[in-house]
Parts: structure tokens; C-alpha cells; sequence
């Protein structure tokens, strides 16, 4: 098979990048998960969500450095390849593969249970399957319908982050749904300690917020076909970083003023609460309603960003050369198949599993948080990939106009700050077991990588 076959069409926009990037960084896991990092460290999760900030955003500019020279399909896995080692490509195209099918799985039957708001007698495997074959569909069509698919689901969700931060300024400092008077900032320091769980409350909430950023690396995946990569990367990589800062940081700051941090158990979901506040009495289907486009945008990008990562691999003939085919539209359509494959299996796993294990939600759950730790390889390989980049290629940094401010210190204190979150998660009992599911998993494929390298030389 020619290069010239193995191309894929360059065909996203600068603006369907960042959409697609803030589709798989912003999930339910703003919506409904605030509460519970709240609870473990009070007000200061600000200063978490500001710590991972900065780790996101030395990681993103550490991609946008290289992708900026050479933007390729699969960018930081070939990136890991080259600088670092072989098996380092190949366990983090397998990693973000592990990663996008749990989380795949989990988002097309989280997409079930909000559907039974509306539709309450229609089986959750059901909906889940019909959405499914439709992001298939899109996905299968050509790029640029999947990136106008997923600027709308994106969009969506910006909307209501931006209409729900405007909403709780208007409480907080003119009083707007709360008859007039003004809420102020005092619920920042007068429910007790700043650091309402210690030091080791603060570190176990950074795990969980760290985790919370991960995906925003496939803008690494979608350069590949971006129509102008230089200039698509350099606007898309700027700009999302801080929208995305914006949006979580702004949200969790207008949550903990409104609320009582120490109460938030009782409210339930802030957004919904915050809309009701105001008026707005159709609150609860509004975010159910965000919810699953939330859900099926992760979905969206999980199927996309996969895929592309078994064309990877093919590219580097690690599995089968069948993964390289590629559809009259340019779209790699046996990828795209093969993971669509992977999410349906898991989806009737879930339907059949509860008639025979009556735990087996638990189980499921634990699954989906094993990604945790394959999603911090790519910015694991990144950091250490940039620092080889520089090393080799000095020539390239003359007149680059993107490049990484304090390299490779900021890269140091980045992995460093990886590698701290991972022991807390390793003391933190909701997290052993997950952070242990995805050890084994890059474990196995290392060996198995080692073996058949073997067999292969």
C-alpha cells in the first residue's frame, strides 16, 4: 500500500481542534463530580484545579513545540518512539486505547440512564447501541463531519458552563435569585479551615482533578488532519488551555461562593441548584439534557481519537495491516469498526452482567477509573519526548515561535508533580484499585511487546 493511500484528509479547522480537545476534557465529571473533590479538601480545590492548570498547560506547550515542526497522526505516541523507545510508542497508543474504551463504555451507558428521564420504559442497552452506530456513522463519513458533530456537542457544554458562571456572579454580587441580596465571598473562609482536609485531603483531590484534565492531549491526535497544522496548532493549543482554566476554575469558584463547601452534600447538583435559584424551573432537564450531550461528545472523541491510534500502530506494523485501510473518504474505517466493536461488547457485558453478579456495577465503576493511570502516559511521554526534541534538534529551535518557556525545568517540575499525585493515589483506598488495574494492563502489553519484538528480531 502507497504513502499516497495511507493519508488521511486534512480537514479540521483550527476551531473544530479546540472543540473536539474541550468535547474530550469537559465531561460529567464537572456537571456531577464538583461535590466530591469539594468535600475532600473544602476551598482550597481552587488551588488544585490552578496546580493541574499549570501542569496541563507545560504539557500542552510541550506538545504544541513539537507538533508545531512535525504534526503527524498520532503525534506524541511516534514522539515517545523516536525520543524516547519503541515500547514507549507502543504502550502509549495502547494506554490512550485502554483509556478511550473504558471511557467509551461508560459514557454510552451514562448516555442510557439520562435518556430514561425522558424515555423511562426504554432499555438503557438500547439507547446506548442507537447511539453508538450513530457516532459510528459520523465518524465513518469523513473527518469533518465528525469535527462539525463534536464542535456541537462542545459547544453545548461551553454555553451552559459560561451561562452558569454568569448566573452565579449575578447572585453573588447583585443577588439575583436570592431576593435581592448579595451573596458576597464569605462562604470562602467561614465554614472552617481553607485546607479543610490537610495536606493529605488537598493531595487526594488533586489526583482526582489532575485525572479530570486528562484528554485534552488529542489535540496531538487531530493535527494529523488539521488543514493548516502550523497555524491550526499554534491558535488551538493557546486558546484552549485557557478556556478550559476558565470554565473549571470559574465554575468551582462560583460553586464553593454560593454554597457552604461543607453542605454541598446536601444540594445535590450545584448546576442544576444554581439554575433553579434564578428561576429557571425547567433546571434539572436542562442539565440532564447537557449531561448526555457531555456523554456523548466523550464518546465522540473516544471513537476518534482510538482509532486513529490503531492506525498508529498499524503505520508502525505493531498489529495487523488491516488497521491502515482506509475509506474512499480518507477515514480509517477498519480502526474506527474495531473500537466501535470494543464499546458495543462492553455495552452488552453490562446488560448481561447484572442478571448473573449482582456487584457488577462496582466492578464496572472501578474499570472505567483504571484509566487513570494509561490517560497520564501521554503527558508522562510528552514532557520526556520535548526534552529529547531539544536535545537532538537545537537547529529547529532558531526562530520557533512556540516554544516551551524554562525547558527543561518546567518539564521537571511538571513530571515531578505526575509522579506525587500517582503515590497519594496509591494511599488513597477509593483509588489503589484502579491505579493497580491500569498498572497490570501497561504491564502485560509491555511484556507482550518485549516477546513478540523478540520472536520478531
Amino acid at each position: 500500500m502507497g504513502k499516497e493511500n495511507n493519508e488521511l484528509k486534512r480537514d479540521l479547522s483550527s476551531f473544530q481542534m479546540e472543540m473536539i480537545a474541550l468535547g474530550g476534557t469537559i465531561g460529567v465529571g464537572l456537571f456531577m463530580g464538583a461535590s466530591s473533590t469539594i468535600k475532600w479538601t473544602g476551598p482550597s480545590v481552587l488551588l488544585a484545579y490552578m496546580l493541574s492548570g499549570l501542569v496541563l498547560y507545560i504539557v500542552m506547550r510541550a506538545l504544541g513545540e513539537m507538533l508545531y515542526v512535525d504534526p503527524e497522526v498520532g503525534s506524541f505516541a511516534n514522539y515517545a518512539s523516536h525520543y524516547i523507545h519503541p515500547v514507549a510508542g507502543y504502550l502509549t497508543v495502547w494506554a490512550n486505547v485502554f483509556q478511550w474504551l473504558m471511557v467509551g463504555i461508560s459514557e454510552t451507558i451514562a448516555v442510557g440512564v439520562y435518556l430514561d428521564y425522558w424515555f423511562p420504559h426504554v432499555p438503557g442497552w438500547v439507547t446506548g447501541v442507537v447511539v453508538l452506530a450513530t457516532l459510528t456513522g459520523a465518524n465513518l463519513v469523513t473527518v469533518k463531519a465528525y469535527g462539525r458533530m463534536e464542535s456541537w456537542f462542545s459547544l453545548i457544554k461551553v454555553l451552559t458552563i459560561v451561562f452558569m458562571i454568569i448566573l452565579g456572579f449575578l447572585m453573588i454580587i447583585w443577588g439575583i435569585g436570592n431576593h435581592g441580596h448579595p451573596l458576597g465571598f464569605s462562604n470562602l473562609w467561614t465554614h472552617g479551615n481553607f485546607f479543610a482536609g490537610g495536606l493529605k485531603g488537598f493531595m487526594f483531590a488533586l489526583s482526582i482533578v489532575m485525572t479530570s484534565y486528562q484528554a485534552i492531549e488529542i489535540i496531538g491526535i487531530t493535527a494529523g488532519e488539521a488543514a493548516n497544522p502550523q497555524e491550526a496548532i499554534v491558535k488551538s493549543i493557546k486558546s484552549i488551555v485557557a478556556r478550559i482554566l476558565i470554565f473549571y476554575i470559574g465554575s468551582i469558584f462560583v460553586i464553593i461562593t454560593i454554597y457552604p463547601w461543607d453542605k454541598l452534600d446536601q444540594v445535590g447538583s450545584p448546576f442544576v441548584e444554581t439554575f433553579a435559584r434564578v428561576g429557571i424551573t425547567a433546571a434539572a432537564g436542562i442539565i440532564n439534557f447537557v449531561m448526555m450531550t457531555a456523554a456523548i461528545s466523550a464518546l465522540n472523541s473516544g471513537i476518534f481519537s482510538s482509532s486513529r491510534m490503531l492506525y498508529t500502530l498499524a503505520m508502525n506494523k505493531e498489529i495487523s495491516p488491516k488497521f491502515l485501510k482506509l475509506s474512499k473518504r480518507r477515514v480509517p474505517e477498519v480502526a474506527v469498526l474495531a473500537i466501535s466493536g470494543g464499546v458495543l461488547i462492553g455495552i452488552v457485558l453490562n446488560a448481561v452482567l447484572p442478571l448473573i453478579w449482582h456487584d457488577s456495577s462496582k466492578i464496572f465503576v472501578m474499570v472505567y477509573s483504571a484509566s487513570t493511570l494509561p490517560g497520564m502516559v501521554p503527558w508522562f511521554v510528552i514532557l520526556w519526548s520535548q526534552i529529547k526534541f531539544r536535545k537532538e534538534h537545537p537547529e529547529l529551535l532558531e526562530g520557533h515561535p512556540f516554544k516551551l518557556a524554562f525547558s527543561p525545568f518546567s518539564n521537571y517540575f511538571a513530571i515531578a508533580a505526575l509522579i506525587v499525585t500517582l503515590v497519594f493515589m496509591t494511599i488513597n483506598p477509593d483509588t489503589q484499585i484502579p491505579l493497580l488495574i491500569g498498572f497490570v494492563f501497561l504491564l502485560i502489553m509491555g511484556i507482550y511487546y518485549m516477546i513478540t519484538r523478540r520472536h520478531k528480531n
